[in-house]
């Protein structure tokens, strides 16, 4: 069953520190599942971990926080080359899929030259749920900020644009990053620009935000806008905003 709208759920989230086994999946990635509307039966995801070259030890972990939680989790590995003939085909069949954390510059990349750009466009607009975590949340806007090139933070502008806007991720934890998202909107390189601390992600149905939702309690969600006019007076302007605790 898709979503009745296209929907993405942008996060800074999704795991937490297993009991019995290494990782589990937190709420974020279980409101995923929910936003998709499976729940006759055992829900389908998809993991993509291209921005962190398909480590297949994490696979190994997700496959474990998969059968923790009941969901039959896939694996769409890119190196050494796609491990699936028809990607589209699969990937509509699924009901959420989940891309993780890592190099975004280095993810676009690679997704670009096996024609998942438009891929996921198709993918998106049927009805799966398009969700992740960092470089997995910042890849769907048209922009953010990102490590991909080195420790100092630098601003990405190339992502897919399914979202008209940037999008500023880890923003309480890393401390470079408020900083960065607010000199770049003051200055234009960024447009308005959605951001996330850890733990919330952000919920958009089409192109429109439609809310905010945290698995840990206290967490904030944040619009960070351009003032008025332009020139060296433009500052930037933030809006936080108070998610609903999941769970």
């Amino acid at each position: 069953m898709p979503a009745t709208q296209p929907t993405i759920l942008a996060t800074s989230g999704g795991y937490r520190r297993g009991g019995r086994i290494r990782l589990e999946f937190h709420r974020l990635v279980h409101h995923a599942v929910d936003l998709s509307g499976a729940s006759s039966r055992t829900p389908r995801i998809t993991h993509l971990g291209t921005a962190n070259g398909d480590q297949r030890w994490f696979n190994a972990d997700l496959d474990e926080a998969a059968r923790s939680a009941g969901f039959d989790l896939s694996h769409l590995n890119l190196f050494s080359m796609p491990g699936l003939d028809d990607i589209e085909g699969h990937l509509l069949e699924q009901d959420v899929v989940w891309v993780n954390g890592g190099s975004v510059a280095n993810l676009l990349a690679v997704w670009r030259v096996h024609g998942l750009d438009a891929i996921f466009r198709r993918v998106w607009e049927a009805g799966v749920v398009l969700a992740g975590v960092s470089a997995g949340s910042i890849c769907w806007f048209q922009g953010g900020t990102t490590d991909s090139f080195g420790p100092e933070l630098r601003a990405v502008t190339n992502g897919l644009a399914f979202l008209p806007y940037a999008n500023g991720v880890h923003y309480d934890s890393e401390e470079q990053r408020r900083p960065l998202v607010h000199r770049l909107v003051a200055e234009g390189t960024l447009g308005e620009t959605h951001c996330t601390d850890d733990g919330v992600g952000l919920v958009y149905h089409g192109t429109k935000l439609a809310g905010a939702v945290t698995e840990i309690p206290g967490k904030g969600a944040y619009i960070v806008r351009r003032s008025a006019g332009d020139g060296p007076d433009s500052a930037a302007i933030e809006e936080r905003l108070e998610p609903r605790v999941l769970g």
